[in-house]
């Protein structure tokens, strides 16, 4: 399984690690089959998202797609943010191998988490706005998630 020079990074260098005391949303997700979970926290300033932070326990695939989601919606406004894809990340990251797909659709599904977490935190309904959050329990071989 061969990884690009920039999955290697985000593993090696991840961006934007940590936890947020103060956020304004928290949003995790895991996958019961291969352990990964993602907890990300934002912070939202006039609809913007001024910061964000994550911790991720699972594989180096993981960890990358965290830090790259992280840099791809910092700064971005919240509609911004839902709108990207797990297919975005992996193209930030110029791919991951198939097996290790459900890693981008976890970053997608954690932020979407923690926007739907902000939302409730404003007393607004985050169901018509962020849909539902997807939690990826697949096996691998017959994995639908990115579809």
């Amino acid at each position: 399984m061969a990884y690009s020079e920039k999955v290697m990074d985000h593993f090696a260098n991840p961006r934007n690690v940590g936890e947020m005391p103060d956020a304004d949303g928290i949003g995790e997700v895991g996958n019961s089959k291969c352990g990964d979970i993602m907890k990300m926290y934002i912070r939202v300033n006039g609809g913007t998202i001024s910061d964000v932070k994550f911790k991720t326990f699972g594989c180096g695939a993981a960890i990358a797609t965290s830090s790259m989601a992280t840099e791809l919606i910092k700064g971005k406004t919240i509609d911004e943010a839902l709108k990207l894809t797990n297919k975005a990340v992996m193209e930030a990251l110029d791919g991951l191998p198939p097996v290790k797909v459900h890693c981008s659709v976890l970053a997608e599904q954690a932020i979407k988490a923690a926007v739907s977490d902000y939302y409730t935190r404003q007393g607004i309904d985050p169901l018509p706005l962020v849909g539902e959050i997807k939690e990826c329990d697949h096996d691998h071989e017959n994995c639908s998630c990115s579809l």
